[in-house]
């Protein structure tokens, strides 16, 4: 099939970006092991941050190498007024990037349609109240058992139920602020989104990939770990009173969770028996999540930087147009 040349770029990128990211995405889903392995011995903050970067990495080195390789090599070296045929290869990965990317996009929309609505279903229902130590205003809803999460993206809210008010002692409810506080200040709900967000690697679920399902999982966990690390701050009373709160809000039992961008307390009884051992045989160490910033910015530019310094070199650019041809054939 003959296509201009703006479309020839486009199928080119999208084809590009596909092979890609299934190369780094079965890589990743066979590393997973060693990855969660790596994780496990250190903080539950470090090692949540570090199973989050694994699981995007297919996609951002994916996009990567589109923007700073198939882009520039294709509008430097290829001449304009070339006609080229393209193949039914080409074409067929172009296809799957797209409906990869297009479900992964209705997923991340689905998700914030969701919470939006949930957001006006806790401002119709809900009775907006203060807590002590809340800098914001928090929902508290009539009926909805065991509620205790912190909903919204841009700007979460604290919803909780009558139910577990009235249930929680004073240590308690103030274990349970600073745990979704955490939550708040390391902005977890967006990293939901992101999660949703990134393209699987065909359009549709790959059980064989399950590798990559444990690395969100095991950022699932270790993202709980790392709020209860910071709710305590190394205080044994702080990490009874968590315990107990996360015992008592179990009890009551687990709500369903109204969407897929909220962090509950307890958002099912899987990790309940762990996080509550892990509280009760030692207070975890406190962390503060801005200590590490800085190191973490300054890595991500150093990687960005030695990145594009290797892939924007005319070497690069002309080995990577000739894959390019091989590609478009």
């Amino acid at each position: 099939m003959i296509l201009p040349y703006l479309v020839r770029l486009a199928c080119l990128s999208l084809a590009c970006f596909f092979l890609v990211h299934v190369a780094l995405a079965i890589g990743m889903n066979w590393l997973a092991p060693w990855v969660l392995a790596m994780a496990k011995p250190g903080k539950p903050s470090s090692a949540a941050r570090l199973l989050l970067a694994a699981r995007l990495l297919p996609s951002v080195v994916g996009g990567l190498v589109v923007a700073g390789v198939c882009v520039p090599s294709y509008l430097w070296l290829e001449p304009e007024a070339t006609v080229e045929q393209v193949g039914l290869g080409c074409l067929a990965a172009a296809v799957l990037s797209v409906a990869s990317w297009g479900i992964a996009a209705r997923r991340g929309l689905r998700a914030i349609g969701l919470s939006i609505r949930y957001e006006r279903y806790c401002r119709k229902l809900g009775c907006e109240t203060r807590l002590a130590g809340e800098n914001t205003r928090v929902w508290v809803i009539e009926g909805a058992a065991s509620s205790f999460a912190l909903a919204g993206i841009i700007h979460p809210r604290l919803v909780i139920s009558r139910e577990v008010l009235e249930n929680l002692s004073h240590a308690e409810l103030e274990a349970a602020l600073r745990h979704e506080r955490a939550h708040r200040t390391s902005r977890d709900n967006l990293k939901r989104l992101l999660l949703l967000s990134v393209p699987d690697v065909l359009p549709f679920r790959v059980r064989l990939l399950a590798g990559l399902e444990s690395l969100e999982r095991g950022w699932a966990q270790f993202t709980e770990w790392a709020a209860d690390d910071r709710a305590v701050g190394g205080d044994a009373s702080r990490a009874v009173s968590l315990a107990g709160a996360l015992v008592r809000v179990a009890r009551l039992g687990a709500p369903r969770e109204a969407s897929p961008l909220m962090t509950s307390l307890v958002a099912d009884g899987r990790d309940l028996e762990a996080r509550v051992d892990r509280l009760l045989d030692a207070a975890p160490g406190g962390e503060n999540p801005g200590q590490v910033r800085p190191r973490l910015v300054v890595a991500i530019v150093l990687a960005a930087g030695l990145f594009g310094a290797v892939i924007g070199g005319p070497a690069t650019l002309q080995t990577a147009h000739r894959l390019l041809e091989h590609l478009i054939r």
